[in-house]
């Protein structure tokens, strides 16, 4: 075990099964936040050139280039900052922890959300990436103070509980689909209109404990798949709400999804990175050499001190049941 291993607590593991979320404080050090910061600027200003990733046309104010994006996805693959904060180590210890020994790197969303941009209405995470098993967890860094003026995640505790509600348009996607016989099937899952979202009403079973996530830079939120989730518009008038958003999942999980990209056979791991330990199912390296166990894949299914039976256990702990000797 690295020396400067990041530790959660036991009320840390608590919570976070209990409530669906976890914010870990200062997670990830002020300067390398900075440096996400820096990159974001650059990008906004178009001085960054990114396969795939449209720069502001010429002749834009600041705030206009500011506009130009609200969030771009999957710059792991394109550019190694990005793969280097999907496989910052701070993160996967806590993502050990909670979702291990085994964690495979799925997605990567740069959120920028200017003054005036909209928020993403009621949503579930494990709608849009299916596991199997099911061991979806997001992790939200913080790269600016966030509150309800710039449009926070607002989060539901315990609404990890429910199931994922389908779309008629992706029905078969999820395990609970046609296993659970009044699982209601929704339309406009992240509409921010809440008459136009089917979540609203599962929502509103908890409306009373709606929490806002206010982060400082460096804060890391912690999301369950299932957790009913959602943020309004940022209605500040100079902040941005920027954040550094991975996915991950159990890299013993069957994984059928790549972010909309086709891909071979019926599933994808074989394109998402082994952050963590091993797994016998296929794996990617990091194409940017970023050190993680993929390079270097620990043995977590052999080698660990095996579990005692009941039957291995001393007499006098075996309460109400006669032992032959």
């Amino acid at each position: 075990m690295s020396a400067d291993r990041y530790q959660i607590g036991v009320q840390d593991y608590i919570d976070y099964h209990r409530d669906g979320y976890l914010v870990v404080r200062g997670l990830v050090p002020e300067a390398e936040v900075e440096e996400i910061r820096r990159h974001t600027e650059e990008l906004m200003n178009g001085r960054i050139a990114i396969d795939g990733v449209e720069p502001p046309p010429p002749g834009l104010t600041a705030e206009q280039m500011g506009q130009h994006w609200l969030r771009i996805h999957m710059l792991h693959r394109k550019h190694e900052l990005h793969e280097k904060y999907l496989l910052q180590p701070r993160i996967l210890d806590v993502l050990e922890a909670l979702a291990g020994p085994d964690v495979l790197a799925l997605q990567t969303m740069l959120f920028l959300k200017p003054p005036g941009r909209e928020g993403q209405g009621f949503h579930q995470d494990s709608y849009y990436i299916p596991t199997y098993p099911d061991t979806l967890i997001g992790s939200w860094l913080a790269v600016d103070h966030v509150d309800e003026d710039n449009g926070c995640v607002m989060v539901i505790p315990g609404s990890h509980h429910e199931p994922i509600y389908p779309d008629e348009h992706k029905l078969g996607q999820n395990h609970t689909d046609g296993s659970i016989g009044d699982l209601a099937v929704i339309e406009g899952a992240s509409a921010t209109d809440e008459s136009l979202n089917g979540l609203a009403p599962v929502a509103g079973k908890y409306a009373d404990r709606e929490v806002a996530a206010r982060m400082a830079p460096g804060d890391v939120l912690f999301i369950h798949g299932h957790l009913l989730h959602r943020s309004h518009t940022n209605t500040s008038d100079t902040r941005f709400r920027r954040a550094f958003v991975g996915h991950y999942c159990n890299a013993r999980s069957w994984v059928p999804w790549n972010h909309g990209a086709d891909f071979e056979g019926p599933s994808a791991n074989q394109l998402h990175i082994l952050a963590r330990g091993n797994s016998h199912l296929p794996y990617a390296t990091p194409k940017f050499g970023t050190p993680c166990d993929a390079l270097n894949p620990r043995d977590t299914a052999r080698g660990m001190r095996p579990a005692r039976m009941m039957g291995d256990m001393p007499a006098s702990t075996v309460k109400g049941v006669m032992v032959s000797r």
